[in-house]
């Protein structure tokens, strides 16, 4: 047996195990999502040579009660999960303790002594209204436990002032609105922040040498995008305040809503009104991502690249951009509703605040990209943080290579798709693409151009729309692209298609692991496509290059 085939019939064991955990716990989405994945994993290990009985028949027991939970889901879409205030006073009462205790072993004491004392004002304000015997025992212990080390540490800076050993003091993020260049300052040039209590070094902000004042004037101008000022990252970021008695709002107010969202749109909610165990990561996967009515499909394309590239290569470009994390760099949901989020534009990093309001439509659904694990929140957020600095929902679209660089801040690159060029080198295009992009080397998108509604139809495309490049393989001689459309339904309907009974031979089914049965039983708008085809119908290859590769930029052009 395989290597591959091992590793199938694992993800397999792993995706059942979650589905079955899930279901007993009512978990619909999740459930149906793993029962799925589970699914294609078995089929997967089957092509591949698996020797486990009866391997199709459980692959068909785990459609069979994906498709009996979608029913179940349906019936009751319309409730609310059960929402409990005092149970989400606990959440941020721990959340609260939690950043005192990271606050506390950095040394940072007088944040420290803030947030504890704020948990146990939180916990002791919450066993007053609770008649839950077991959750007024856990408020009272941990707001005890708050209070003591409260107490220690106003003890011990009481003794610290008594030697006369100054303690250290905060420094706030500067807004560039107010820095300016200090006329005393020598060749360590600094920012001055009027609010700040001492200077920000410029090197923090830019991570190498100083910034001259022509520099220094772009950046303030740079930092203004649509009337709203992005700052630069800068170290003491990583120190942003996530805790808060009561629930985060962000001070810039909701994101406009597009016109198709205000048609539906019946409230903003927060993660614990439509799902009973929030968490920002579950499983890095691009086949979860779901596109609804925002038209960014550009950037829910360059979501799905960047989440199959950390899952192949173990290597974080998205989720390390989220923010609170815990100590392994791993995002986590936050009770108390803030995130931050820091993306590329214009020239540099710069940290994007919000609150974890959505927009939730009359039927019941997010009205923004999701994921069909519905607890997971990361497409979420990243699309909304994305959204807020491009002036709201009401978003006309972008194109992957500026979505991707906001992203990861890899090198853009395109190549119009021009068959009637003789230059055009579609053969080394196609190699080069195979190449680099099972080295890691590239995140690759494409977009079609303008289609007929006819001639669209036909093809199963929608025009002027961004696809996800998932594989790209020359394998018996055929050239095939594996996408996948953001909508997550819609699919290709020329060759190679999940119906086409033609161009899929037993040995091309088995190189690819790939089982067009098993395709049709459901639609998540991903589908192989031969390269020739692809070349007809998309007019536009997106290539984000990984910047420490960048010398293999120059591969396409020559």
């Amino acid at each position: 047996m395989t290597e591959e085939c091992k590793k199938a019939e694992a993800d397999a064991v792993e995706f059942a195990n979650r589905a079955i955990q899930f279901d007993q716990q009512n978990t619909y989405n999740a459930a149906i999502y793993y029962y799925r994945v589970a699914a294609q994993a078995l089929h997967s290990a089957y092509l591949l040579g698996s020797q486990v009985a009866g391997i199709k028949e459980k692959a068909d027991e785990y459609i069979s009660r994906a498709e009996a939970l979608h029913k179940i889901k349906i019936q009751i879409s319309q409730r609310k999960p059960e929402k409990n205030e005092h149970k989400l006073q606990l959440e941020r009462a721990e959340f609260l303790l939690r950043q005192g205790l990271e606050e506390d072993e950095a040394g940072n004491e007088e944040e420290a002594i803030e947030l504890y004392l704020q948990a146990a004002e939180l916990c002791l304000k919450s066993r007053k209204l609770t008649q839950d015997k077991n959750l007024q025992v856990k408020l009272s212990k941990l707001a005890e436990n708050s209070l003591d080390r409260a107490e220690a540490l106003k003890k011990k800076r009481a003794a610290t002032t008594q030697q006369n050993v100054p303690s250290p003091s905060a420094v706030s993020p500067p807004s560039l609105s107010s820095l300016n260049i200090s006329e005393k300052s020598n060749q360590n040039q600094v920012l001055v922040n009027k609010r700040a209590s001492s200077p920000i070094p410029l090197q923090q902000v830019s991570g190498k040498g100083t910034y001259s004042k022509e520099e220094i004037a772009v950046l303030q101008v740079t930092s203004i995008v649509n009337g709203r000022e992005y700052v630069p990252f800068m170290p003491i970021d990583l120190k942003e305040r996530f805790a808060y008695p009561l629930p985060f709002s962000d001070r810039d107010g909701k994101l406009t809503l597009s016109p198709k969202q205000k048609a539906v749109f019946k409230a903003w909610v927060r993660p614990e009104d439509f799902t009973s165990r929030p968490v920002v990561i579950e499983l890095i996967d691009c086949f979860s991502l779901r596109q609804t009515i925002v038209s960014d499909c550009s950037f829910v394309a360059s979501l799905a690249v960047s989440a199959l590239y950390e899952k192949r290569f173990k290597k974080k470009i998205i989720t390390s951009i989220i923010y609170p994390q815990n100590r392994a760099g791993d995002p986590v949901y936050n009770p108390c509703g803030k995130y931050m989020i820091k993306m590329h534009f214009n020239g540099v990093q710069r940290k994007v605040i919000i609150d974890d309001f959505l927009p939730m439509g009359v039927h019941g659904d997010l009205l923004c990209s999701y994921s069909s694990n519905r607890n997971e929140l990361w497409i979420s957020l990243l699309e909304k943080a994305y959204m807020k600095v491009m002036g709201g929902y009401d978003f006309p679209g972008s194109n992957s290579n500026i979505d991707l660089h906001a992203l990861t801040g890899w090198i853009p690159d395109r190549i119009s798709i021009d068959l009637s060029d003789p230059t055009f080198a579609k053969d080394k295009i196609f190699k080069t693409m195979v190449d680099k992009h099972n080295k890691g080397h590239v995140l690759i998108t494409v977009a079609t151009g303008e289609l007929s509604s006819s001639e669209a139809d036909r093809a199963g495309l929608v025009p002027t729309h961004a696809y996800a490049l998932l594989d790209v393989k020359e394998v018996l001689g055929k050239r095939l692209c594996l996408l996948k459309n953001p909508w997550s339904h819609l699919r290709w309907k020329g060759r190679f298609s999940e119906h086409d009974t033609k161009n899929w031979t037993p040995e091309l089914k088995e190189a690819l692991r790939y089982d067009p049965r098993n395709a049709q039983m459901f639609d998540n708008g991903v589908f192989w496509i031969d390269y020739d085809s692809l070349l007809h119908f998309f007019s536009v290859i997106y290539l984000n290059w990984n910047p420490e590769m960048f010398k293999y930029t120059y591969c396409l052009h020559q």
